[in-house]
């Protein structure tokens, strides 16, 4: 699998496992929603920086959202 679309799926999985929206994630990892929502459908190529953000908000190890499943 795509790493993008592996990446795009564990961040998916685990916002909704928050029950947060796309919109309450970008808010907590500072990263604009439409931008989360790229990165979950896998077009996005985000940065380290951006996973690092992201794993942040979540609270996991930014290894959980590059894991496959």
């Amino acid at each position: 699998m795509d790493i993008r679309k592996r990446l795009g799926r564990n961040v998916r999985r685990l916002r909704q496992a928050k029950g947060w929206s796309q919109e309450e994630l970008g808010f907590r990892a500072e990263i604009h929603r439409t931008y989360i929502s790229g990165v979950e459908r896998g077009e996005r190529n985000p940065t380290v920086t951006v996973v690092a953000e992201l794993a942040r908000a979540l609270k996991v190890p930014p290894s959980k959202l590059l894991a496959a499943r």
